[in-house]
């Protein structure tokens, strides 16, 4: 199940349809496809995860949907943020089959990653960048990274 601040609590099938319409007002538009996931660990109980699922109309705002998985397990700073990547990677792939006969395909979807040239995640930026370019996704690492920095971390 996602949420919406504009839709509430909908299913995947739903939030499908809220995004055809949303590009269906204003069919001359272009538009963004971003999926993002920002973490919170929460001392010894697991980990928060939160996936954005951000659609921007270019010049014009847009709509986002979030979904949020409780981990247990315990993860150092690297493997959270790889494990960031691969949830991020397989929400792509669920939306991308989701779309799949409305002409929405992987190449029109970024991720997100919430990695950046200053700080600690700086060391896996050429790791975890050349993977998700390598599963065919356009990647961006911050501060251009706003769905997964700004958007899905505001949910964790």
């Amino acid at each position: 199940m996602y949420e919406s601040p504009s839709y509430g609590t909908l299913h995947v099938s739903e939030v499908r349809d809220r995004i055809l319409d949303f590009m269906a007002e204003k069919s001359d538009s272009q538009y963004r496809m971003i999926i993002g996931t920002d973490s919170q660990p929460h001392n010894g109980r697991g980990v928060d995860f939160v996936t954005a699922f951000v659609v921007h109309r270019i010049g014009n705002g847009g709509i986002f949907f979030w979904k949020r998985v409780v981990k247990k397990k315990i993860y150092v700073l690297k493997t959270r943020m790889y494990e960031e990547a691969l949830i991020s990677l397989e929400e792509a792939e669920a939306f991308v089959g989701l779309f799949k006969n409305d002409g929405i395909g992987k190449y029109n979807l970024e991720i997100h990653v919430d990695i950046g040239k200053n700080g600690k995640t700086r060391e896996m930026i050429a790791e975890i960048v050349g993977m998700i370019r390598g599963s065919g996704y356009t990647v961006k690492i911050k501060p251009d990274s706003f769905a997964a920095t700004k958007v899905a971390d505001k949910y964790t």
